[in-house]
């Protein structure tokens, strides 16, 4: 019988790899419709192919959308970087539009630490088609904290 481990005794990326191996999945991939594909200390990726019911009024897939996936680029490199005990909560995100998004156009983000500290961690994401073609970045500050 295999035990289930105490997530709290892991590291972030241990957690985030349970998580690949079939372990524990956020509810909100599965509402928005991502998946965490890789995962390493300062990296993630998600893969992601919207579908029409997440456009917006113009035709496109909803800004919102883009955001949600990034914010979780984001707030899962930092959650990579964290020791057991820590936890942390996004202070702010900011999303660049680059380019209209259509459903069926298959995504990647991937996440990236670009610094961290005690209290604060600053990361990037970028959301790109499997072309290359890049359809959004965004920056976010995190707080690190002890639970």
């Amino acid at each position: 019988m295999t035990e289930t481990p105490d997530i709290a005794a892991l590291s972030g990326v241990e957690q985030l790899r349970l998580g690949l191996s079939g372990g524990f999945v956020a509810p909100i991939a599965r509402t928005v419709g991502f998946d965490l594909t890789e995962v390493e200390e300062g990296r993630v990726v998600f893969e992601a192919v919207p579908t029409a019911a997440v456009y917006n009024p113009l035709g496109s897939v909803h800004g919102g959308w883009i955001a949600t996936v990034l914010d979780s680029a984001c707030g899962c490199v930092v959650h990579s970087t964290l020791r057991p005990g820590q936890t942390y909560t996004t202070l702010e995100l900011k999303t660049v539009f680059h380019k209209a998004l259509s459903a069926g156009t298959p995504v990647r983000a991937e996440g990236r630490i670009v610094q961290t500290g005690r209290r604060a961690a600053f990361a990037e994401a970028d959301l790109r088609g499997l072309d290359g073609r890049l359809y959004a970045t965004a920056t976010s500050t995190c707080l690190v904290m002890e639970r």
